[in-house]
Protein backbone atom coordinates (compact mmCIF):
# COMPACT_ATOMS: atom_id res chain seq x y z
CA UNK A 1 0.00 0.00 0.00
CA UNK A 2 2.80 2.33 1.04
CA UNK A 3 4.50 1.63 -2.06
CA UNK A 4 1.64 2.15 -4.49
CA UNK A 5 0.47 5.55 -2.70
CA UNK A 6 3.95 6.75 -3.28
CA UNK A 7 4.55 5.51 -7.26
CA UNK A 8 0.79 7.15 -7.91
CA UNK A 9 2.20 10.67 -6.48
CA UNK A 10 4.38 11.01 -10.26
CA UNK A 11 1.25 10.99 -11.91
CA UNK A 12 -1.01 12.88 -9.83
CA UNK A 13 1.71 15.50 -9.68
CA UNK A 14 1.87 15.96 -13.53
CA UNK A 15 -0.15 19.57 -13.65
CA UNK A 16 2.23 21.32 -10.87
CA UNK A 17 5.64 20.55 -12.33
CA UNK A 18 3.99 21.22 -15.90
CA UNK A 19 3.14 24.85 -14.42
CA UNK A 20 5.98 25.08 -12.50
CA UNK A 21 8.73 23.77 -14.87
CA UNK A 22 6.71 25.33 -18.09
CA UNK A 23 6.98 21.84 -19.73
CA UNK A 24 5.41 20.91 -23.23
CA UNK A 25 3.19 18.00 -23.53
CA UNK A 26 5.77 16.25 -24.88
CA UNK A 27 8.01 16.61 -21.49
CA UNK A 28 4.98 15.18 -19.76
CA UNK A 29 5.07 12.39 -22.08
CA UNK A 30 8.77 11.28 -21.46
CA UNK A 31 8.47 11.95 -17.47
CA UNK A 32 5.68 9.56 -18.15
CA UNK A 33 8.10 7.04 -20.63
CA UNK A 34 11.09 7.31 -18.00
CA UNK A 35 8.66 6.26 -15.10
CA UNK A 36 7.17 3.14 -16.99
CA UNK A 37 10.24 2.22 -18.27
CA UNK A 38 12.12 1.88 -15.03
CA UNK A 39 9.25 1.12 -12.79
CA UNK A 40 7.37 -1.77 -15.71
CA UNK A 41 9.87 -2.62 -17.68
CA UNK A 42 12.90 -2.94 -15.44
CA UNK A 43 10.64 -5.77 -13.16
CA UNK A 44 11.19 -8.85 -15.92
CA UNK A 45 14.46 -8.22 -15.34
CA UNK A 46 14.76 -7.99 -11.66
CA UNK A 47 12.44 -10.58 -11.30
CA UNK A 48 14.66 -13.14 -13.74
CA UNK A 49 17.79 -12.32 -11.57
CA UNK A 50 16.22 -12.71 -7.80
CA UNK A 51 14.81 -16.49 -9.07
CA UNK A 52 18.51 -17.12 -8.96
CA UNK A 53 19.75 -15.16 -6.37
CA UNK A 54 17.06 -14.46 -3.88
CA UNK A 55 18.01 -11.00 -1.76
CA UNK A 56 15.71 -10.90 1.05
CA UNK A 57 16.41 -7.40 1.73
CA UNK A 58 15.93 -5.61 -1.54
CA UNK A 59 12.25 -5.07 -0.86
CA UNK A 60 13.97 -2.42 1.80
CA UNK A 61 16.39 -1.60 -0.82
CA UNK A 62 13.76 -0.83 -3.51
CA UNK A 63 11.74 1.53 -0.92
CA UNK A 64 15.59 3.03 -0.06
CA UNK A 65 15.95 4.28 -3.88
CA UNK A 66 12.03 5.56 -4.01
CA UNK A 67 13.14 7.79 -1.14
CA UNK A 68 15.65 8.77 -2.34
CA UNK A 69 13.94 9.75 -5.71
CA UNK A 70 11.50 11.71 -3.64
CA UNK A 71 13.94 13.52 -2.40
CA UNK A 72 15.53 14.36 -5.28
CA UNK A 73 11.60 15.11 -6.66
CA UNK A 74 11.30 17.77 -3.70
CA UNK A 75 14.08 19.77 -4.92
CA UNK A 76 14.66 19.61 -8.53
CA UNK A 77 15.10 22.38 -10.49
CA UNK A 78 15.27 21.31 -14.04
CA UNK A 79 13.95 18.82 -16.40
CA UNK A 80 16.87 16.33 -16.34
CA UNK A 81 16.66 17.00 -12.88
CA UNK A 82 13.25 15.62 -12.87
CA UNK A 83 13.98 12.74 -15.50
CA UNK A 84 16.03 11.28 -12.74
CA UNK A 85 13.45 11.93 -9.78
CA UNK A 86 10.77 10.11 -11.09
CA UNK A 87 13.19 6.92 -12.48
CA UNK A 88 14.61 6.65 -9.40
CA UNK A 89 11.38 6.25 -7.79
CA UNK A 90 10.58 3.93 -11.10
CA UNK A 91 13.41 2.02 -10.10
CA UNK A 92 12.71 1.59 -6.39
CA UNK A 93 9.66 0.22 -7.82
CA UNK A 94 10.61 -2.54 -9.90
CA UNK A 95 13.14 -4.06 -7.60
CA UNK A 96 10.20 -4.29 -4.76
CA UNK A 97 7.66 -5.70 -6.58
CA UNK A 98 9.33 -8.80 -7.94
CA UNK A 99 9.82 -10.30 -4.36
CA UNK A 100 7.07 -8.52 -2.64
CA UNK A 101 5.04 -10.81 -4.27
CA UNK A 102 7.51 -13.92 -3.87
CA UNK A 103 6.96 -12.83 -0.14
CA UNK A 104 3.39 -12.88 -0.43
CA UNK A 105 3.40 -16.66 -2.14
CA UNK A 106 5.67 -17.52 0.95
CA UNK A 107 3.13 -16.54 3.50
CA UNK A 108 0.09 -17.79 1.94
CA UNK A 109 0.02 -20.91 4.01
CA UNK A 110 -0.99 -22.73 0.29
CA UNK A 111 -4.13 -20.07 0.31
CA UNK A 112 -2.57 -18.42 -2.79
CA UNK A 113 -5.00 -17.09 -4.21
CA UNK A 114 -6.15 -15.33 -1.22
CA UNK A 115 -2.66 -14.08 -0.51
CA UNK A 116 -2.00 -12.88 -4.17
CA UNK A 117 -5.98 -10.93 -3.91
CA UNK A 118 -4.85 -9.28 -0.13
CA UNK A 119 -1.45 -8.02 -1.92
CA UNK A 120 -3.32 -6.29 -4.64
CA UNK A 121 -6.12 -5.09 -2.63
CA UNK A 122 -3.26 -3.24 -0.84
CA UNK A 123 -1.55 -2.28 -3.89
CA UNK A 124 -5.10 -0.75 -5.38
CA UNK A 125 -5.52 1.18 -2.01
CA UNK A 126 -2.01 2.89 -1.81
CA UNK A 127 -3.56 3.67 -5.74
CA UNK A 128 -6.00 4.85 -4.65
CA UNK A 129 -4.76 7.18 -2.34
CA UNK A 130 -1.87 8.28 -3.22
CA UNK A 131 -3.04 11.27 -5.76
CA UNK A 132 -6.13 12.25 -2.82
CA UNK A 133 -2.71 12.38 -0.85
CA UNK A 134 -0.96 14.54 -3.55
CA UNK A 135 -3.62 17.01 -4.04
CA UNK A 136 -4.38 17.62 0.06
CA UNK A 137 -0.41 17.86 0.80
CA UNK A 138 1.37 18.76 -2.52
CA UNK A 139 -1.01 21.22 -4.44
CA UNK A 140 -1.01 24.95 -4.10
CA UNK A 141 1.59 24.48 -1.05
CA UNK A 142 4.74 24.15 -3.25
CA UNK A 143 6.93 21.22 -4.68
CA UNK A 144 8.87 20.64 -1.14
CA UNK A 145 5.88 19.41 0.45
CA UNK A 146 6.57 15.86 -1.54
CA UNK A 147 9.18 15.73 1.16
CA UNK A 148 5.98 14.22 3.53
CA UNK A 149 5.68 11.64 1.31
CA UNK A 150 9.33 10.32 2.57
CA UNK A 151 7.97 9.14 5.76
CA UNK A 152 5.51 6.57 4.20
CA UNK A 153 8.98 5.58 2.44
CA UNK A 154 11.08 5.37 5.72
CA UNK A 155 8.00 3.92 7.81
CA UNK A 156 8.04 1.34 4.29
CA UNK A 157 11.70 0.79 4.88
CA UNK A 158 11.25 0.28 8.43
CA UNK A 159 8.29 -2.41 7.93
CA UNK A 160 10.59 -4.46 4.87
CA UNK A 161 13.60 -4.71 6.95
CA UNK A 162 11.60 -6.56 9.03
CA UNK A 163 10.39 -8.84 6.39
CA UNK A 164 13.33 -9.06 5.08
CA UNK A 165 14.63 -10.63 8.14
CA UNK A 166 11.46 -13.53 7.81
CA UNK A 167 12.31 -13.96 4.04
CA UNK A 168 15.96 -15.18 4.89
CA UNK A 169 14.86 -17.32 7.86
CA UNK A 170 12.09 -19.07 5.87
CA UNK A 171 13.41 -18.60 1.53
CA UNK A 172 13.23 -22.45 0.47
CA UNK A 173 17.10 -22.04 -0.29
CA UNK A 174 17.69 -20.76 2.85
CA UNK A 175 15.97 -24.23 4.26
CA UNK A 176 17.90 -25.97 2.00
CA UNK A 177 21.54 -24.78 2.83
CA UNK A 178 21.01 -24.59 6.46
CA UNK A 179 19.85 -28.82 6.45
CA UNK A 180 23.16 -28.91 3.90
CA UNK A 181 25.31 -27.63 6.84
CA UNK A 182 23.20 -29.62 9.60
CA UNK A 183 24.01 -32.37 7.53
CA UNK A 184 27.67 -32.58 6.86
CA UNK A 185 28.86 -32.68 10.53
CA UNK A 186 26.91 -35.74 10.72
CA UNK A 187 28.51 -37.37 7.64
CA UNK A 188 32.16 -36.62 9.23
CA UNK A 189 31.22 -38.05 12.19
CA UNK A 190 29.52 -40.82 10.90
CA UNK A 191 33.02 -41.53 8.73
CA UNK A 192 35.50 -41.32 11.75
CA UNK A 193 33.14 -44.35 13.58
CA UNK A 194 35.39 -47.27 12.98
CA UNK A 195 33.96 -51.06 13.06
CA UNK A 196 35.68 -53.05 16.15
CA UNK A 197 38.59 -54.98 15.31
CA UNK A 198 39.45 -52.53 12.63
CA UNK A 199 42.61 -50.30 12.59
CA UNK A 200 42.24 -46.59 11.03
CA UNK A 201 44.94 -46.39 7.62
Amino acid sequence: MLNDAIQSLIPALYPIVKDSFHLSFTQVGLITLTFQMTASLLQPVVGYYTDRNPKPFSLATGMALTLIGLVCLAFARSFPWLLLSVGLVGLGSAIFHPESSRVAYMASGGRHGFAQAFFQVGGNTGTSIGPLCAALIVAGRGQRNVLWFTLAAIVGIAVLIKVGQWYQIHHPRTLGDRARTTRQPQKRRRATIQPPGTSAR
